[in-house]
Formats: C-alpha cells, sequence, structure tokens
C-alpha cells in the first residue's frame, strides 16, 4: 500500500460511519453513545466524538481514532486494519501492492478449487464412500462436514491437477507455488498430486482464508498426517486449525484450549466446545501463541499425553515457561498471564473424551493444573523418588522451568512445592536453582543492538528531500496530517533526542496517545528500548527502528524527522524537560477534556429524566474533574516556574 494514506483516509471516512456499523450509536449533543462492543454493559458508556475523530469508552477505559476500532473490533494489526478502511475509502493501493495482493488472491482462488475438488470427491462420489465411512464412524456429522469442508483426496498420481487443470483452467505451476502438487522427478516434466489417499482437512487463517491443507493417510505408504508445505499463504509456525471459527468464543470465555489434531479440533467444536483449536501436530510456537494472545491470556493445553508423558515435552509445555516469563517482562502490551495443562482421562484422544462424555472433557479443561504444577507432578511420576538418582532427576528435570518464573513470589512457591514433593532441602534447592541451566530455554528475544546507525538519526542522511523522494511516500505535511500536534512534537522530540526516550517510556502508555499510527510508532520504541535480562537498556538505533515498522509508520517516523522547524536538539537540558513535561501535560489534559464533555453530556440526560441519584454522582465527578484540571495547570505553571529558574 502507498505510504501516508492513513490522513487521508481519515478525512473520508466519518468515526461515527466507521463505529455505527457494529455499535447501535444515539445522538447525544455534539456526540454519540452507544454501549460497548468490548466489554458487557448495561448502560452506555461508549461515546464517539466526531470532531475528535475518535471514540472512547468511559466503562472498560479503551479508545482512539477509526484504526484503533478496526483493530480492536476484528483484532488485527494495524496495517491489516489500514488496508480494509483504505479500500473502503477508495484510497488507492500501489501498483506493486495490487499485483501481490492479485497474485495473492489467485493463490487463494486455487486453493479454494482444489478444496472444493475434494469435498465432492468426499460426498458425491463412489470413491469418497470408504472416507465418508471413516468420518461417519469417528462420530463426525454431515453437518461439520459440510461446514468444515473435509474431503478425499483420490489415490491417482494426478486426479485433481487434471480436473482442475481442465474445468477451472489452474496451471500446474499455480499447484505448485500453493502447495498442493510436486514436479516429478526424472526430468519426465509435469507434476503429481501431494495429497493422495488422505482425508482432507482445510486449514483457514483468522480471516476465514484457506491458506492451506491437512490430510490423514487412510491407505498406503506415507506419514500418518501431512500438511502443506510452507507456501505464500501458509506458514505452519503462525497458524492454528479452525482459529477463524474459534477467535470469537476464545475471545469471550478469556481462554484458549489447544490440541493437538484435527479430529480433536472438530469434535470439540461439534460438541459446542468452540474455544477450541489445533497446533497441526507439533510442537506450540511462538507465532501460535502471539495469535492466541490477541484474543486471550489464557491458555489450556488438552493434548493427548500418555503414561509416560513423554508428549509434554515435545509439544512446547515445559518452553511455555519460558514465553510466560519473556512476555511478563516485556512492555509490548502481549501478555500470557495463565497456561494450565489438563489431563485426559485414561490417556484418551481429546476426540474420544468429547465424544464419549462430554461432561468428562469441559471437567478436565476447569480442573486443568498451572504449567508448574503439572510439569512438577508429572516429572514425579517419571522419577522414582524412593533414589537417590531418581530425586536428582526430578530436580534437574524441572529446574529449567522454575528459573523461568519471572514472579519472585510464584517461584518460591514452586520451589517450595519441589521441595514437598522430592524431600530435597531447600537450601540445595536453591544452589541449584541459582546454577547457570545447562539447556536454557531458547526463547529469549535477542538482545543484540549493534551495527551501524546506533544513535539518532543523522541530519545528513535524513532530509526533507531524502523523505518526499520516496517513491511511496506523500508530502511530509499529508502524512503528519494523521496525527495530532502534540503527538507530532512528542514523538518528533524522541526520535531526535533519543535521550529523552526512557522518561517518557516511564511516563506514558502507548494507548494514551489518540492516533493509532502515532501508538505503533510510540510502541516500537518501547519495544527497542526494552530492557535485557540484566536490566540494561540498549541503545537506540534508527535503522534498527524503521526495520521493525511497517510502511504507513515508517513514513511517519522519516516524516518526523524531516519536518522543518526548530530542532530539539539544540536545546539545553532544562529547556528539554520543559518540552517533555509541556507535552505530557497537553495529553493528560486533552484526557481531561474529553472525560468533562462526557460528564456534560451525561449530565444534561440525568436532568431530562430526573435521575437524582446519576445527578450527584456525575456533579461529584465534575468536581473532581475541575479539580484535576487546576492540579494539572498549578503543574503546568510550576514546569515553567523551574524552566525559568534553571535558565
Amino acid at each position: 500500500m502507498a505510504v501516508g494514506v492513513a490522513a487521508e483516509v481519515k478525512s473520508k471516512l466519518s468515526v461515527a460511519d466507521v463505529v455505527g456499523e457494529s455499535v447501535s450509536l444515539k445522538k447525544a449533543g455534539t456526540t454519540y453513545k452507544g454501549l460497548c462492543p468490548f466489554h458487557g454493559e448495561k448502560t452506555p458508556s461508549f461515546v464517539v466524538t466526531p470532531h475528535r475523530e475518535s471514540w472512547h469508552c468511559f466503562g472498560c477505559g479503551l479508545g482512539g481514532d477509526i484504526f484503533s476500532f478496526v483493530m480492536q473490533r476484528d483484532s488485527v494489526t494495524f496495517p491489516e486494519a489500514l488496508r480494509t478502511l483504505a479500500t473502503r475509502a477508495g484510497v488507492e493501493i500501489d501498483e506493486r501492492t495490487k499485483r501481490e495482493d492479485a497474485h495473492q488472491a489467485r493463490l487463494r482462488q486455487v486453493l479454494d478449487h482444489a478444496i472444493a475438488f475434494y469435498h465432492a470427491v468426499l460426498t458425491q462420489s463412489n470413491a469418497g464412500k470408504a472416507a465418508l465411512d471413516y468420518l461417519h464412524g469417528r462420530g463426525f456429522t454431515d453437518e461439520t462436514i459440510a461446514v468444515h469442508q473435509l474431503g478425499w483426496a483420490p489415490g491417482g498420481w494426478d486426479q485433481m491437477t487434471r480436473a482442475l487443470g481442465t474445468k477451472r483452467d489452474v496451471r500446474p505451476d499455480e499447484l505448485v507455488e500453493v502447495g498442493l502438487a510436486s514436479p516429478r522427478q526424472g526430468g519426465r516434466g509435469g507434476v503429481y498430486d501431494k495429497f493422495r489417499s488422505r482425508v482432507v482437512f482445510p486449514i483457514r487463517d483468522q480471516n476465514g482464508h484457506a491458506v492451506g491443507l491437512g490430510g490423514r493417510l487412510l491407505e498406503g505408504d506415507g506419514p500418518k498426517y501431512l500438511n502443506s508445505p510452507a507456501t505464500p499463504l501458509f506458514d505452519k509456525s503462525r497458524t492454528l486449525y479452525l482459529i477463524d471459527k474459534a477467535k470469537g468464543p476464545i475471545r469471550k470465555s478469556g481462554q484458549a484450549v489447544i490440541v493437538e489434531g484435527y479430529t480433536d479440533a472438530l469434535m470439540a467444536h461439534q460438541a459446542g466446545f468452540d474455544n477450541v483449536v489445533a497446533s497441526l501436530g507439533t510442537a506450540l510456537t511462538p507465532g501460535q501463541v502471539a495469535l492466541l494472545t490477541r484474543y486471550a491470556s489464557r491458555i489450556a493445553l488438552a493434548y493427548d499425553v500418555d503414561a509416560a508423558g513423554e508428549k509434554a515435552g515435545t509439544l512446547g509445555v515445559t518452553a511455555l515457561a519460558g514465553l510466560i516469563g519473556q512476555l511478563q517482562a516485556d512492555t509490548s502490551g502481549v501478555k500470557l498471564e495463565d497456561v494450565r495443562v489438563a489431563r485426559l482421562p485414561d490417556g484418551k484422544d481429546p476426540d474420544e473424551v468429547v465424544r464419549e462424555s462430554p461432561a468428562a472433557w469441559e471437567a478436565a479443561v476447569a480442573k486443568a493444573k498451572p504449567l508448574v504444577e503439572y510439569l512438577i507432578d508429572h516429572h514425579a511420576d517419571r522419577f522414582d523418588l524412593k533414589t537417590s538418582s531418581g530425586r536428582i532427576g526430578f530436580v534437574e528435570a524441572v529446574m529449567p522451568a522454575l528459573r523461568e518464573i519471572a514472579d519472585p513470589l510464584r517461584r518460591d512457591e514452586a520451589l517450595g512445592e519441589v521441595r514437598r514433593v522430592s524431600g530435597v532441602e531447600e537450601r540445595v534447592l536453591r544452589q541449584v536453582l541459582e546454577r547457570p541451566a545447562r539447556n536454557p530455554i531458547s526463547l529469549r528475544r535477542s538482545s543484540g543492538q549493534g551495527g551501524a546507525g546506533a544513535g539518532g538519526p543523522g541530519e545528513s542522511r535524513i532530509t526533507a528531500d531524502a523523505v518526499l523522494s520516496s517513491p511511496d511516500a506523500l508530502p511530509i505535511h499529508d502524512i503528519l496530517r494523521a496525527i495530532t500536534p502534540v503527538e507530532s512534537e512528542l514523538l518528533r522530540l524522541l526520535l531526535l533526542v533519543p535521550d529523552q526516550q526512557l522518561r517518557v517510556v516511564d511516563e506514558l502508555g502507548p494507548d494514551l496517545l489518540p492516533s493509532t499510527v502515532a501508538r505503533e510508532l510510540f510502541r516500537a520504541i518501547v519495544l527497542q528500548r526494552a530492557p535485557n535480562d540484566q536490566g540494561v537498556h540498549p541503545p537506540f538505533q534508527w535503522e534498527g527502528l524503521l526495520l521493525s515498522l511497517d510502511d504507513e509508520t515508517g513514513a511517519l517516523a522519516r516524516a518526523l524527522v524531516a519536518k522543518p522547524g526548530p530542532d530539539p536538539r539544540g536545546l539545553v537540558a532544562s529547556e528539554l524537560d520543559y518540552e517533555v513535561a509541556r507535552l505530557l501535560i497537553e495529553l493528560e489534559d486533552d484526557q481531561l477534556r474529553e472525560r468533562s464533555d462526557y460528564n456534560e453530556a451525561a449530565q444534561g440526560e440525568a436532568e431530562r429524566a430526573a435521575d437524582r441519584e446519576a445527578i450527584e454522582r456525575l456533579m461529584l465527578e465534575r468536581r473532581q474533574i475541575n479539580e484535576a484540571r487546576l492540579s494539572l495547570d498549578r503543574r503546568r505553571d510550576q514546569t515553567r516556574l523551574l524552566t525559568s529558574h534553571r535558565r
């Protein structure tokens, strides 16, 4: 997409119209009110303010502009929200991106044609009867088979290739690119079907677009389960089976349940447990966890763990302890607060438990044990704790997970449980805990920040001419119309004077900035300056920051640096202190004005309804707002006074 389009999109789309598609809004003076779509409420506290181009919920605290609303509503990233709204606004997308989008759309079409072919073979031909009987035998209904478009890949070498080539004009190279076919070896030319003699499970992304296939072998040689290879559409490490159906229920319940295989997830959905997804039979990846944290911060693992428990390590259970610790110390807003492990009865597959006893499944998930507690129990079963070697093996097995617990209180509780189970003295356990890990969990984010370009952006390299000469750039002032003047001043100062970044990071959360693209840039600065494992903040890197940004946010960063005007690098320390304090006060004052406007409109409604209780509550709130504004004015005056004395 061409950069610098956020301001143009905002100028063409009304925030009331965008929000009004999802929220029933009622006019209230110069604003609109409605019930917040992001938390349950009976009294409207969700306000849209057209002249600010903003929305805010005074119940749950969420707010922002049209981009942040679509991001929150659809659980998408800023670039995805920008693309959605640009399309609606009729804002032009550049030719390169148009070609890329057209190619991706064609690949999805090819995949959809294949899914339709496989589904028709399963449900409408004699060739698919055995597979259909297999699925019915596993307990799947015709409705489930139809809704999820399950299919059957026949056993011939090129039946799908020939059918799609003849009926859908699909080329062999397209089938290879989308992972459905492989080139023939030995110089014979042509391609052969990758999926043969398999029940086919279409895999979709969170938006419901087909991205790949999973296949379960019923006859012949080959791996029992086969996934599509990596393609321009499919990255297994960032994909979860049934996430498109499960994301809403996950958000509503606050918890995602993860199983291993397709049939496990399908049976759960068929039985009404629709917050279940499958990890495609692999170890759970950070990308999959990151996807889930869009919708919930709690995860329950319900893998088929056999008596020996060997799968616990291979399916990412232990590694999640490291990921939890990493995210607890992270300032990005991505949170993973709780991971539990469900112990299924008699080592059965999840789909068996759901089919035979839905109540047993529900109980297993409800009684799932916290991750570290589960690992302690799991390793206690593996080792003979009556022997010295067994106790040593047990302690060595559980310590990697304990080392990754960031909260010292939780770590102490876990250590006490290890002492209770093993009988090993706490003094000895602490010595083991403090010893460097032999095989540390390798999920930590790299803290290396070396290389060229460290420090603030150079004047000679980043200029207005350099920004405007970029083929994707719009004029600087057009780009900056997407954010407020206060945001522009603050972010420009932080980019040009990196020494002020950590101070502002400590005082301001990204979501307190009004504009989404400003939030994205500030959040990227926060991430780059996050402390490493030793608590040391890395130096700011201009080049590194640009590499981490999407095109639109990168254009904003360049435009801010190239913007003509006074250069904050020429200010003395006291002047910098004043500027930062002034800008933070202005942001706080804007929030108070928004709160004051809401209070005034609510008082008017309460007076018309003669609701004395509401009137008294709102008048008290009005006094508190006035006191806060007086306090803010005093801080503003004090800041000016201190600055003048330092001069």
